[in-house]
């Protein structure tokens, strides 16, 4: 049978980290999963002034925090979930796979690489997340992919073994691709726009039809990834416990809005798995 943890955090900065490990110190079990371990930002960080007792960068930051995950065995799931569905149990999916938790913790952060004007409105309209959750709709079709890295180009390359044309917007330099009906654009769209569905993407030179358009990137926004979620903008709208308005999903960190500082993220994870501790029955620490 499949294992159903006690709770799933999604996302791999200081948020899900905490959280993750507050979680095994009330004897939780817990499934840590996320795009990438801690990230770009704190990995690329010049110094970190904001973190009591730490002094140093972004790298000595994560060494410290990989030393502690060692002693503390806290393992990390590196995949990047694109769907999180409410049930008795929770549902969580990341590609081919789907893992089951009775709460979930969203700590996905915020991800504004490739946000585009109209992203939002045509959600489930034509725009997707998930390459291969959605890839094979567009069988023969033309479509987009706004690509936000080259770790992302596998999941173009998929796209284009479904599509007729694949329009890869690629948001950094020096962008290549196998799949020869792949077509490079080396800038950023300016619009996705349409009726009751994606129809065209606006860029610099005009109108290019398409008929769905991918926004290949670490973490879809919250409302993409859990639908009925209540958000303020971009941000998840929660109570000083981290609740939502879906029982039992909490949020923690960045993806609950500013500031966006890590001794932040790491108080609202350890509130967020008390919180989702308390949830389940509390008792166990």
């Amino acid at each position: 049978m499949q294992t159903i943890y006690d709770v799933i955090v999604v996302g791999g900065g200081i948020a899900g980290y905490t959280a993750a490990l507050t979680l095994k110190n009330l004897k939780r079990s817990c499934l840590w999963l996320g795009a990438e371990l801690f990230g770009e930002k704190l990995l690329k960080a010049e110094y970190v002034r904001n973190f009591p007792a730490l002094v140093g960068d972004g790298q000595a930051f994560a060494a410290r925090l990989r030393e502690q995950m060692e002693k503390e065995g806290i393992v990390f799931t590196k995949c990047r979930a694109d769907g999180i569905y409410a049930g008795e149990p929770f549902t969580v999916t990341a590609g081919q796979e789907a893992y089951l938790g009775r709460a979930v913790i969203l700590a996905t952060g915020v991800e504004t690489a490739g946000a585009v004007a109209g992203e939002r409105e045509f959600l489930g309209r034509g725009v997707s997340y998930c390459a291969v959750c959605d890839g094979a709709l567009y069988k023969g079709k033309q479509i987009a992919a706004i690509v936000a890295s080259p770790k992302f180009a596998e999941e173009a390359e998929y796209l284009a073994g479904f599509a007729e044309t694949v329009h890869a917007f690629c948001l950094y330099r020096g962008a290549s691709f196998k799949a020869k009906n792949i077509v490079i654009h080396e800038e950023k769209p300016l619009a996705v726009a349409g009726g009751m569905r994606v129809e065209k993407l606006l860029v610099k030179e005009g109108e290019l039809p398409v008929s769905g358009v991918f926004f290949l990137k670490d973490s879809a926004p919250p409302a993409a990834l859990v639908g009925g979620l209540e958000t303020e903008g971009a941000a998840v709208k929660t109570a000083r416990d981290g609740s939502t308005n879906i029982a039992g999903l909490f949020a923690a960190g960045d993806v609950t809005g500013r500031p966006y500082q890590y001794a932040k993220a790491a108080g609202e994870g350890l509130v967020a798995a008390y919180s989702a501790h308390a949830y389940l029955g509390g008792a166990k620490a």
